[in-house]
């Protein structure tokens, strides 16, 4: 009879590892390396493949936990035809770990159409959660809203902003987007204009880096 202290550990305490023929879609830090988790290490470890929204950034985070498979790009502009590889390494018996820059592939990110392919062809696709900007903000805003519509990045266009905009403008949530630091003041000024300006705004930008930013005013205070 083995004794406590030799017990075999509990199998959510052990490493996991990739396992053949399966798509892992692996959310990876949004600022803070050290938001990684186990999981993830484990995965980007022993998968035969890494596939990544951009090799430079992705090389980071692989270099500080000593990972040494070298990922390969796929991203916005190449990811139609870059699925069918996916699909036939997953074919082949190959593990396939999918990460962006920051956060979730498929979530503001490329990601989806592997995915969609991955899974027309019958192949196995495992979550692996980690950071999410989205969860970070909705958790620090203090808006006392029961629900919230994630809404992503606005369109380019301006008659598609607006569509939009008037679209979720009465709906009884909080509303959470993306946008580009150099698009902000037009876009807060844009939500004014199609939602109560009463409303509070909450603006959180570096999310776990050294100058992390959260500031919340009236919407109609903010552009």
């Amino acid at each position: 009879m083995k004794s406590e202290d030799t017990k075999d550990p509990a199998p959510e305490s052990r490493a996991f590892r990739a396992e053949p023929g399966s798509l892992y879609v692996v959310a990876t830090p949004i600022g803070n390396l050290r938001d990684v988790t186990l999981r993830a290490l484990d995965i980007l470890r022993t998968a035969d493949v890494i596939r990544a929204e951009d090799t430079r950034v992705s090389a980071t985070l692989l270099a500080r936990y000593g990972i040494a498979t070298r990922p390969r790009a796929l991203h916005a502009h190449n990811e139609a035809r870059e699925s069918d590889a996916v699909v036939r390494d997953l074919a082949a018996g190959r593990s396939v770990a999918l990460m962006t820059d920051a956060g979730t592939p498929a979530v503001s990110d490329p990601g989806a159409r592997v995915v969609a392919a991955v899974v027309r062809a019958g192949h196995r696709v495992v979550p692996i959660p980690g950071a999410s900007a989205v969860a970070a903000a909705v958790s620090i805003a203090g808006l006392e809203a029961p629900r919230f519509a994630f809404i992503g990045f606005l369109p380019p266009a301006q008659k598609a902003r607006a569509e939009l905009l008037a679209l979720h403008a009465e709906l009884p949530s909080a509303l959470v987007l993306y946008e580009a630091p150099h698009r902000l003041g037009t876009t807060l000024a844009e939500l004014a204009a199609a939602l109560d300006p009463r409303r509070t705004v909450v603006i959180a930008r570096e999310l776990t880096k050294a100058f992390e930013t959260i500031v919340r005013m009236p919407l109609a205070d903010a552009a």
